[in-house]
């Protein structure tokens, strides 16, 4: 299974490539392979950041803002999974593409799973409601998702789904709803049930009690905002 996620539009409160990191550490996922960003991202404005090399306080390098791809081999999946996390490209969204399910194809995976977040009339009260859809009706039953009736822009989470199908791969897309009031910090609660649906739909379990206590303390914080 290729699960991606893309930072910017697609990722309110960051709760969709936190998923995905979080997915990739816990069952200690490895880089394999990249996308290369000079044909897909506009530096002007996602600059790549400059950093001392391990070890030096003389030499610097350059971290791009490459598409990275790191996989999951883990005794605990029934399967591999690859993890791919970048931050949304801005140019050549189809050649972008093109490559993503290249890649997937050449890794044989059977399912592209893209996770997102978006900012949603719903209250912080309430357990986190999930969104989506999937090119076969049987697993969008798996991931307890009814078809959105969305129209209007788009990100490129929706574009690699739409190539995705009319390649004939298999994809599924998995939105967390999130607070629109509480747009500016990290939301773990999103990031949980993100986690909690994926490992549902790849039959395997994991440790999240250090996400779980995240939740508590972001709920104890957000209480005490709202009381003053």
């Amino acid at each position: 299974v290729l699960i991606m996620a893309f930072s910017g539009w697609n990722d309110a409160a960051e709760a969709a490539t936190t998923a995905a990191r979080y997915l990739g550490t816990t069952f200690h996922a490895e880089k394999f392979a990249e996308i290369d960003p000079e044909n897909f991202y506009h530096f002007g404005l996602s600059r790549p950041y400059v950093r001392f090399k391990s070890g030096s306080e003389t030499d610097r390098e350059i971290i791009w803002p490459a598409t990275e791809f790191s996989i999951a081999q883990s005794s605990e999946l029934p399967r591999d999974i690859i993890i791919g996390v970048a931050i949304e490209p801005h140019l050549r969204w189809k050649t972008y593409c093109a490559e993503v399910l290249d890649l997937a194809r050449r890794c044989e995976a059977t399912l592209v799973l893209t996770l997102g977040a978006l900012l949603a009339e719903v209250p912080h009260t309430r357990p986190i409601r999930l969104s989506g859809g999937s090119s076969a009706p049987e697993l969008a039953a798996r991931l307890g998702l009814r078809a959105t009736r969305y129209e209007g822009p788009t990100g490129i989470v929706g574009v690699l789904n739409t190539i995705c199908r009319e390649q004939g791969t298999a994809t599924a897309s998995l939105w967390a709803n999130v607070p629109h009031y509480i747009s500016g910090i990290e939301n773990p609660r999103a990031t949980l049930a993100l986690v909690r649906r994926v490992l549902t739909l790849l039959h395997a379990t994991a440790d999240v009690s250090d996400l779980e206590e995240a939740v508590r303390q972001f709920d104890a914080n957000l209480s005490e905002i709202v009381s003053q």
